[in-house]
């Protein structure tokens, strides 16, 4: 079993940055995919970035590509999400997720183990 406790979120100004870290209990890293998602109204959870196991690809939303950057810490078990030119659009509960496999995932459902979120606000 998997635990991910995610931190780092708060209240932000637009423009403004945030680092939110994603603690995970057990050896994911290395051999899971990781995710970070965000709520979507109406909808599965919005994907926002993706990073394989072991590190070597990443993908991104197109609404936060060049904006955002994940990443992993292998030696704290953690995943994180470098967060610059926030804007208000960007408020959500953010998410970390870990997927039994390797390849890079961006929808909800390929995802096996969730955190609880962490709550990031932007203030216009």
């Amino acid at each position: 079993q998997v635990q991910l406790i995610e931190s780092g979120g708060g209240l932000v100004q637009a423009g403004g940055s945030l680092r939110l870290s994603c603690a995970a209990s057990g050896r994911t890293f290395g051999t899971y995919t990781m995710g970070w998602f965000r709520p979507a109204p109406g909808k599965e959870r919005e994907f926002v970035a993706t990073i394989s196991g072991g590190g070597l690809s990443t993908d991104y939303a197109d609404s936060v590509k060049g904006r955002f950057t994940i990443s992993t810490d292998n030696a704290k078990n953690a995943l994180n999400l470098q967060m610059s030119s926030l804007q208000p659009e960007d408020t959500a509960v953010y998410s970390c997720a870990a997927r039994r496999a390797t390849l890079p995932a961006t929808r909800e459902v390929q995802y096996d183990y969730w955190g609880q979120g962490t709550q990031v606000t932007v203030s216009s």
